[in-house]
């Protein structure tokens, strides 16, 4: 990872081992900077906080390599994302401003498809993931994820039917609570239906009827025109003496046709004007025909009136045209179907109900047993890691229990509270020592001893749901002597199957690192570049002296930090 302008980093390049890195340094200098850039990276929330002061924006960029066909590499190149030589590039900007952007594989993307790879890609756990474990919640997911498809493929039937069941049940309820309101509702539309069916509307019938009324209140001018616009067309047969247009038309055509065998230009004149005088004729006849034709009852005018007015009163209440009012009515009518069938509705979704509440009850026996079997070998696998982590009388037990509930679904033949997940209460248990009762970790492990139960947990969980990357934020906290030597030995361990990265201030963890990182300020405060280096040989010694005893130089520090590196030489 390269990392500008973040906290107290200026500009510091990280180069984590593909085995087992321990990043270290003294208090306040940068460490915990390295969780938060890998935290941004993999979509964490950014916060404008995190800007170095006097810097514009903060940079995290990183190259992770993904296994070839890995389903972060598939949601990559879905987001547009290409690989460099199997590795993907990583980039997230976040200004002073608050604005972040993130960059996958050269392409811009947005924050989330950086999240949704990074539960495939690496496991963070702090103080924070302590604290999480701390909750049922959180330990029924964990034993659902170690049990794998023993739990998962009936807890996806489970799921399946609580949704529907709450379907029904919300449906069942609704019609229930309120059928006065149903009832209302389907009064007022069987009024309406009533009322549009009374007047039996036709489609477009509106439209029709305004056309008509239009033309009915002015048929005397309509009239008046069309026998107007005739007689000049025809010429007025009650005076012989009058000039009309087909007349002078036809005289047009009659001289053309006199002369037209001397000039063929002429002839296609001639044949327009013959065609004038047949379309004139033609109109003539159509005008003769409207003036006859045209009703000007004033019965009919009334009659019209009262139609619209029928119409106008449905437009008013069902919809702005009778196209309109036909389509409410249509919805209206399959709506009354559905409220007049109610109770038969009732009937239906009770026995839908009792039938899916007493096939969850079978669902939640069968999710019970799973987690019940996959308990014993969690907490078996568990202590056993434990044992090796300088615990080697702690015992771990899940308890899985039951709350009664009248209301519930019936669980080994009670009755008994039920949830998206089932209807088991999940709590896992510590006995620290011979004699001690098994009790919640929350109240029964101190916080070194939490810390270890969570790299068991974790451990146990590489050997059945590994990711490439475990990053651990001083999860050794409150631990010391010879726990601390063992938690480095374990997590040494599980380094051989994955990449580790752990920020620690204990030097027995830091001692069996692959690769030790320091993290150092300069005089001004900030760390550079070179501020994040390396340690080997004679400059590793004198870390872990520090570390040891405060004092670099110290022989009885130096003696033991070399005593701690070939304990740790030895062990690999």
């Amino acid at each position: 990872m390269r990392i500008r302008s973040l906290g107290v980093i200026d500009d510091a390049v990280v180069e984590l081992s593909p085995g087992f890195t321990a990043v270290t340094g003294e208090t306040g200098a940068g460490k915990t900077m390295v969780v938060t850039s890998l935290g941004l990276l993999l979509g964490g929330r950014a916060d404008p906080a995190l800007v170095r002061i006097g810097a514009g924006k903060a940079v995290v960029e990183g190259r992770i390599t993904v296994p070839a066909g890995a389903s972060a590499v598939v949601r990559a190149e879905e987001a547009g994302a290409e690989l460099d030589d199997g590795a993907l590039l990583i980039s997230r900007t976040v200004s002073a401003e608050g604005r972040s952007r993130a960059h996958l594989g050269g392409r811009s993307v947005p924050v989330g498809v950086l999240a949704e790879l990074a539960d495939e890609l690496v496991a963070v756990h702090g103080q924070t993931d302590q604290q999480g474990l701390l909750k049922p919640n959180r330990q029924r997911q964990a034993l659902d994820r170690y049990a794998g498809d023993a739990v998962a493929v009936p807890l996806a039937k489970y799921a399946e039917a609580y949704r529907r069941l709450r379907t029904v049940a919300a449906e069942l309820e609704e019609i229930t609570t309120r059928a006065r309101e149903r009832a209302q509702e389907a009064d007022m539309l069987r009024y309406g239906l009533d009322e549009i069916a009374a007047v039996e509307p036709r489609a477009g019938e509106d439209a029709e009827l305004s056309e008509e009324a239009e033309r009915l209140g002015h048929a005397e001018a309509l009239a008046s025109a069309a026998s107007a616009a005739h007689t000049a067309l025809a010429g007025n047969p009650e005076d012989p003496e009058s000039i009309d247009a087909t007349t002078l038309v036809a005289g047009a055509h009659r001289a053309l046709e006199a002369v037209r065998s001397h000039d063929p230009a002429l002839a296609p004149l001639a044949d327009r004007i013959g065609e004038i005088g047949i379309l004139l004729a033609d109109v003539a006849g159509d005008l003769a025909g409207y003036a006859d034709d045209l009703d000007a009852d004033p019965l009919r005018l009334a009659a019209v009136e009262e139609r619209r007015a029928a119409l106008t009163s449905l437009t008013r209440k069902y919809g702005e045209s009778v196209d309109a009012v036909l389509a409410w009515a249509e919805r209206s009518a399959a709506r009354l179907t559905e409220l007049d069938g109610d109770d038969e509705r009732i009937g239906e979704l009770t026995a839908e109900r009792d039938a899916l509440r007493a096939g969850l009850g079978g669902l939640a026996q069968a999710l019970t047993d799973a987690r019940t079997e996959a308990a014993e070998r969690f907490a078996a696998a568990v202590t056993a890691e434990l044992a090796s982590l300088a615990m080697p009388h702690a015992r771990v037990s899940f308890d899985i229990r039951q709350t009664e509930d009248p209301e519930g679904v019936e669980v080994g033949g009670r009755a008994v509270a039920y949830g998206p997940s089932g209807a088991d209460e999940v709590e896992l248990l510590l006995a620290p020592h011979p004699g001690a009762p098994p009790r919640p970790i929350a109240k029964g492990a101190s916080g070194g001893e939490l810390s270890r139960v969570m790299l068991a947990v974790e451990v146990v969980f590489a050997g059945t749901d590994p990711v490439p990357t475990y990053l651990f934020d001083e999860v050794d906290a409150g631990v010391g002597g010879k726990a601390a030597v063992e938690i480095g030995r374990r997590l040494a361990r599980l380094a051989r199957t994955a990449q580790v990265v752990v920020v620690t201030h204990l030097p027995q963890v830091a001692a069996f690192a692959d690769r030790q990182l320091l993290v150092e300020k300069t005089n001004d405060g900030s760390v550079t570049r070179s501020g994040v280096k390396v340690l080997e040989g004679e400059d590793r010694v004198r870390e872990l002296s520090r570390m040891l005893a405060g004092q670099e130089d110290s022989e009885t520090a130096r003696a033991h930090a070399e005593e701690l590196l070939a304990t740790a030489r030895a062990d690999a």
